[in-house]
């Protein structure tokens, strides 16, 4: 989690909206424009109750009321432009933010991300990055066009008197950074808190949905449901917290205006008595410095949704600059697959060792059946050959080429690579197999689905091949997922295809056909990992793996 100050992270943010400057620059304009338009009705209301008062000659009334007819029709169609500028330059950056985000997942999978919880994700993606539209629609136009409308009008209070401009600037100043420094530097903790409570409460809820069934079966679900209150009891004392910063805040804002305007008249009033000031100058002075905090308190106003903006920026910059444990491989020569060769490679999550020095030639076009209880390291081997994760110790080579010289993408294209847990996407069956390789045919899908054994059983669907997927796959058993995911790594047409226990759901019927199947892959590196030394009877050789090493 990043420990920046808030200025820094604000500085960080602001600098995505560089493509979009200029629609900044309007909002900024349309708002100055707009609030000095409210601020000037009451000005000049109070110009024209002043001049009718002392009779003044040759006033011209109805110009007056001109004037405040076209302010306060101008502040409204202004305050829509700003609002609409500053919206669409929010709604375009969360879009650039989610994008960013995706690329950044993309990068972290699988090692990092295997260590984030799903459920907090998932709260970051939707939750934290749609909190920054506060920042982005409602912060920095606000900060900008506090700014100038407060310059403007410290000018004039110059021109009437110095001691005008010294009340107005440390009303303005106290306002606009001592309220919101305060908040925030007292808030900063309840925020960043309460954003942790959320995707807790996300990750506990999504889990609850996932294992709905065991819960129903075990007869658990009053235990689930005090572990849910507790963290909605959580999650409302967070809020509790934040709601009591907001209070503090508008009190703090009241007390500001009213103190400074009052000290405003009392310095106004004293200057009068002195012939310093003309009456007229004393109640324009006062009705000018009531009216003007509109800017300085919309922007102190932010201070309390600034806490939990700041804290989803602190998260999502947190996974946006998080480096992956393994980088993609660009701009090498092109790779051709050949036998791969592993010499003394060991492997371990944190400090718990998997592999051992291990070394083993997959000789190109043969079958090797990949034999071990499970925990031995059999999947670990694979996703070291998939460059998933990288080898504490040792070399993978193919051919004469290190695995760390080859570019990614080749080598994806070189692999398919086919688990026992298939995830499936909420997509038809078609699509679900599609996507294996985007360039193929109706037919080439339906070939791939024949060499694993589920064609017959898509047909018998009602809209057969457009038949949708459930969320995850849940509407298809685990054998007919991994039927799938094996119709998948056929149409890859890759010349290396890694398997994962990819029967261990199968019946025997089917488990033969797709060994069938996979034997009829001439000229294909296949590895076969599994624990049943039933399925290697297709194996060209068997290689034990036993405590992360081979025996």
């Amino acid at each position: 989690m990043h420990k920046e100050n808030n200025i820094k992270l604000m500085w960080k943010m602001s600098k995505l909206v560089r493509p979009l400057a200029g629609y900044m620059v309007l909002a900024v304009i349309l708002g100055v424009v707009g609030y000095l338009c409210a601020i000037y009705i009451p000005y000049f209301a109070a110009l024209l109750i002043t001049h009718i008062a002392i009779q003044a000659p040759d006033f011209p009334i109805h110009v007056f009321f001109i004037l405040l007819l076209v302010f306060a029709l101008m502040r409204g169609i202004l305050h829509y432009g700003e609002q609409a500028c500053n919206h669409y330059i929010a709604f375009r950056l969360l879009a650039l933010l989610r994008d960013k985000v995706f690329k950044a997942l993309r990068k972290l999978a699988p090692a990092k991300l295997d260590r984030h919880d799903s459920g907090d994700l998932i709260y970051l993606i939707t939750g934290d990055i749609e909190a920054l539209e506060v920042f982005y629609a409602h912060t920095i136009s606000p900060i900008l066009i506090a700014l100038v409308t407060s310059i403007i009008l410290l000018f004039q209070f110059y021109r009437m008197h110095i001691l005008f401009f010294l009340i107005a600037l440390a009303g303005y100043a106290f306002c606009a950074l001592f309220i919101p420094f305060i908040i925030m530097k007292q808030g900063k903790k309840d925020g960043e808190t309460s954003k942790a409570i959320f995707g807790e409460m996300s990750s506990y809820t999504l889990e609850n949905l996932r294992n709905m069934q065991d819960i129903l079966q075990y007869q658990i679900a009053d235990e689930r449901k005090l572990g849910m209150l507790k963290r909605s009891v959580e999650v409302n004392k967070a809020q509790e917290k934040l709601k009591r910063h907001e209070g503090k805040n508008a009190s703090l804002q009241t007390m500001a205006v009213m103190s400074f305007s009052l000290l405003m008249l009392g310095v106004a009033t004293t200057l009068y008595m002195q012939g310093e000031v003309s009456i007229t100058s004393l109640i324009m002075t006062t009705v000018l410095m009531l009216s003007s905090f509109g800017p300085v308190l919309a922007l102190s106003s932010l201070s309390n949704h600034l806490l939990l903006t700041m804290a989803s920026a602190r998260r999502v910059l947190a996974l946006l600059e998080e480096a992956p444990q393994v980088e993609d491989i660009n701009g090498k020569e092109d790779a051709v697959f050949d036998t791969i060769k592993v010499e003394n490679i060991s492997f371990a999550y944190d400090k718990e060792r998997i592999l051992d020095k291990v070394s083993h030639t997959f000789e190109k076009g043969k079958i090797t059946g990949i034999l071990g209880k499970s925990g031995s390291g059999k999947s670990t081997l694979l996703k070291l050959l998939m460059r998933f994760y990288e080898a504490q110790d040792g070399a993978i080579q193919v051919g004469e080429r290190a695995l760390d010289s080859i570019n990614t993408n080749d080598l994806r294209d070189m692999q398919s690579y086919v688990t026992q847990d298939t995830i499936m996407f909420h997509d038809t069956i078609f699509n679900n197999v599609h996507i294996a390789n985007l360039e193929a045919s109706v037919s080439d899908v339906e070939r791939a689905c024949k060499k694993a054994n589920i064609h017959d059983f898509i047909m018998s669907l009602p809209k057969e091949y457009e038949t949708s997927v459930a969320e995850l796959g849940s509407s298809l058993s685990a054998g007919e997922r991994q039927r799938i995911a094996l119709a998948r790594a056929f149409l890859h047409q890759a010349p290396c295809i890694l398997l994962d226990e990819p029967t261990s759901s199968l019946d025997v019927l089917n488990e033969a056909m797709i060994l069938k199947s996979l034997k009829e892959q001439k000229d294909t590196t296949i590895l076969l990992v599994t624990h049943r030394q039933a399925t290697l009877r297709i194996a060209d050789e068997i290689l034990h793996i036993e405590n992360g090493r081979v025996s």
